[in-house]
């Protein structure tokens, strides 16, 4: 794994059209096999952002490098052997006729073999729960199986870095959890993953680390647990922890921690609390 950045920012501004900024003036370092949750409010820059990571945008002023390349000089396609990016809406991505050459159109252009793209094509499908829809148009697969399709279609390329822009959106609480499952084990495979997303049980149950955005500026930035504990700050964004963590900040005087993040957690504080002997 790299000891550099896998994403330099620096400097970072972006308008559409001269009296719209939308970022104005973003600096970070993003890791290598980060797994970093993007949060904020509809408008305040989160997107824009993420664009400028695989060239979709490019900086009005300021720079951004992924892996040593500087996204102003690259296309889109070079950037895609890289950085795979799931839009927030699946119709912006979905073109092919059918399931299995939207999942393989991905693997193919990056020059794998036509055995390589068939395996890789059939293995996504298979860990999708997608096999029984591969020879279905996409297009007109309901908004929660578009969605995976459109997941798939970037998980198949197996990027490097990997951003998925409310990856959720339409999925029920089952569907989400299994293709959060297939977005954490690449995680541990060593891919960086960039979730933008405004469920908060989704980064507190998956993410190492939280970056806040509000109009256009980072407003925190740190690990998943500590910006939890910012309330005020969250506030500020229009955001809250997830409710166990907001549970448990209200039972810190009975002896619970006040930054549990899943319910496992606060669980095992009540197990913890309920065996400690009276005083």
């Amino acid at each position: 794994m790299s000891q550099e950045p896998a994403i330099c920012i620096r400097g970072l501004v972006f308008h559409y059209g001269e009296d719209i900024p939308a970022l104005n003036g973003i600096d970070a370092d993003i890791a290598d096999n980060t797994y970093l949750a993007i949060v904020g409010q509809n408008g305040s820059g989160k997107t824009t952002l993420v664009k400028h990571l695989n060239g979709l945008l490019k900086p009005s002023a300021g720079s951004v490098t992924v892996y040593g390349i500087d996204t102003r000089s690259a296309t889109v396609g070079q950037l895609a052997h890289t950085v795979g990016y799931a839009f927030q809406n699946p119709d912006h991505q979905i073109f092919c006729a059918t399931t299995r050459e939207e999942i393989a159109f991905g693997p193919r252009n990056l020059g794998l073999t036509e055995s390589e793209v068939a395996s890789r094509a059939q293995e996504t499908l298979a860990a999708f729960g997608l096999t029984p829809f591969a020879d279905v148009p996409p297009a007109v697969l309901g908004y929660g199986l578009r969605r995976k399709v459109a997941v798939a279609a970037v998980y198949a390329m197996r990027p490097r870095v990997l951003i998925l822009d409310e990856p959720t959106s339409g999925l029920d609480r089952r569907s989400a959890d299994e293709l959060l499952a297939l977005v954490d084990a690449l995680h541990r495979e060593g891919h960086t993953i960039i979730l933008v997303t405004h469920d908060m049980r989704l980064v507190a149950e998956h993410c190492q680390e939280i970056l806040v955005i509000h109009e256009g500026l980072i407003l925190d930035r740190g690990p998943t647990r500590e910006v939890f504990r910012h309330v005020d700050v969250l506030a500020q964004a229009q955001l809250l922890p997830p409710q166990i963590t907001r549970l448990a900040g209200r039972l810190g005087d009975v002896g619970i921690p006040p930054d549990v993040l899943n319910i496992e957690e606060f669980c095992a504080a009540v197990h913890t609390r309920l065996r400690r002997k009276p005083q």
